[in-house]
């Protein structure tokens, strides 16, 4: 497994080593002592799975008093993945990071608390895989706007499918600070 630090500190693209023959194919997805050793050193609490439609948008997404890290990857189909750094104060702030994950190239990303998350399906059909080190706590979910021209991110598609929560997300630059976390919250 090669794991691959980005452009944003903690956002790790992950490479696994996919063995195949003509029986099929066989790969680690998780191992504690690689990820301890690249620095996660958080737990995973829950196993997230989704199936989404070529044009869905999920996200950007974060929690904030019950901060997420998730190890991401698509198990069928594909993804454009997305990381936005939304910590206040962070040197980063604002800047994101994108990979597309699918189940050819096997890659997976590992997503720190503290960062907006969010995917738009780019095959037919995705199956999308998570692990949090958090539990889901919807009452301190944020939703960062999909295409906050400040931001600036650059998705494959742009005709896309939406959920209201999502569609109605504020840009990133009108969100109140104390619906931000702090940086550094729960950091690398």
């Amino acid at each position: 497994m090669e794991i691959v630090e980005t452009t944003l500190p903690g956002v790790l693209l992950i490479k696994p080593r996919v063995f195949g023959d003509q029986r099929g194919f066989f790969l680690e997805t998780f191992r504690d002592s690689l990820f301890k050793d690249a620095g996660v050193t958080e737990t995973f609490v829950q196993d997230n799975h989704s199936r989404s439609s070529r044009g869905v948008l999920r996200g950007l997404h974060f929690q904030l008093t019950q901060p997420q890290g998730k190890l991401v990857r698509a198990a069928t189909g594909a993804v454009f993945d997305v990381a936005v750094d939304v910590r206040e104060g962070s040197p980063h702030f604002g800047q994101w990071f994108g990979a597309e994950l699918n189940d050819e190239n096997m890659h997976m990303m590992y997503v720190p608390p503290g960062f907006a998350h969010g995917f738009v399906v780019l095959s037919d059909i995705a199956d999308f895989i998570y692990k949090c080190t958090d539990y889901y706590h919807p009452q301190s979910e944020q939703s960062v706007l999909w295409n906050d021209p400040g931001i600036g991110i650059q998705w494959p598609i742009t005709d896309v499918s939406l959920s209201d929560k999502d569609s109605s997300a504020l840009p990133l630059n009108a969100m109140p600070s104390e619906k931000l976390p702090e940086y550094p919250a729960n950091t690398i």
